[in-house]
């Protein structure tokens, strides 16, 4: 078993990334155009093709880091990713689905350096335009050729059903005292809510590639134990990320007191530094020097560093999982890359 070297820099990611967009943004571009209208311009404007007014924009609808999960996946198994473009279109649609309604209940007033839909066009209207994307994801599975596609879409319809599962949980938890919430609870909540999805995307590739059972649940492993590091970065990002880098004002997650991976290790650390950090997390609302004193308690606590060590270790279980679908790992080449793009990423 070989292995490629690591891609340091994250630049052969970024070139999968721009592939994949090429690959898919027209496929994505097209059915979401295919939405009535009063759904079609906030679905439009959310990805970024879009202003408020209806007028052309330029923006990018996101990195595309599940639909490239899919292809990469898909190749890694040696088939032809063209005819597993719809799945990644798919997971995509599923994927911004749960981005309009995250956005509305963490009440989140930027993404992607831009208002977010609901606060531009109210939430009745993004709401209906997330569950139209949920259903769009599914058709275009539904309606497609490929001898997969079945499989497919009842895969992808039993991710969203956990996904939702993973958010109630995950909105559980900001109702519950600091003190209350168990880091086994929140890592179970993570998984279904990130880590499902980019489990799909692989085994969604995986699928499309005419793999057996065995093969296609290694690649979904894959992507869960990928999918939680991808999100113990995200929680270490929303505290100590650049606001110039992320579009989001900085310590974000401490100004909602959501129980993310480093807050919850740092609250159950049994130190002086989590029972200061529980005493904030008390308070009804953190101006900017309690936010700064939360991040300092995390760290204190030993949070940070957890997380960080934590996400590696994910990797080094999502590497094994992936060696059990494809025994020669230069063979899967781009989902490492992906992989380790998504774990060293700052935004």
């Amino acid at each position: 078993m070989t292995s490629p070297d690591p891609v340091a820099d994250g630049q052969g990611a970024v070139t999968l990334l721009d592939r994949t967009r090429t690959a898919v943004d027209p496929r994505l571009r097209s059915t979401v155009e295919s939405l009535p209208d009063s759904v079609r311009r906030v679905a439009m404007y959310h990805f970024g093709w879009e202003r408020a007014d209806g007028t052309p924009d330029a923006g990018r609808p996101g990195k595309a880091i599940r639909p490239a999960l899919v292809l990469a996946a898909a190749r890694a198994l040696g088939a032809d990713e063209s005819r597993a473009v719809n799945a990644a279109a798919a997971v995509e649609l599923a994927h911004n689905f749960t981005l309009l309604h995250d956005d509305i209940v963490d009440e989140d007033p930027t993404r992607r350096h831009r208002p977010t839909a609901w606060t531009v066009f109210g939430i009745p209207d993004a709401l209906m335009a997330g569950d139209a994307m949920s259903a769009l994801a599914l058709r275009l599975l539904a309606e497609d050729p490929h001898p997969a596609s079945p499989a497919a879409s009842a895969r992808l319809a039993a991710c969203v059903i956990e996904l939702c599962a993973g958010q109630q949980a995950d909105c559980a938890f900001e109702r519950r005292d600091p003190r209350e919430v168990s880091l086994d609870e929140c890592l179970a909540m993570a998984t279904a809510k990130t880590g499902a999805l980019l489990g799909c995307s692989c085994a969604l590739g995986a699928l499309y590639a005419g793999a057996g059972e065995e093969e296609v649940a290694a690649m979904d492993a894959f992507g869960r134990e990928a999918g939680l590091a991808f999100q113990l970065i995200d929680d270490l990002i929303g505290i100590w990320g650049d606001p110039e880098r992320t579009g989001k004002p900085a310590g974000a997650d401490l100004v909602a007191h959501k129980k993310s991976l480093p807050v919850v290790a740092a609250l159950t650390s049994g130190t002086s530094a989590g029972e200061e950090l529980a005493e904030l997390y008390s308070r009804p609302a953190l101006d900017t020097a309690a936010v700064r004193a939360a991040a300092d308690a995390v760290e204190r606590a030993g949070g940070r560093d957890w997380a960080q060590a934590q996400a590696a270790e994910r990797m080094g279980r999502a590497v094994e999982h992936l060696a059990q679908a494809v025994p020669d790992l230069a063979a899967a080449e781009d989902l490492l890359a992906l992989a380790e793009f998504v774990t060293r990423r700052t935004r």
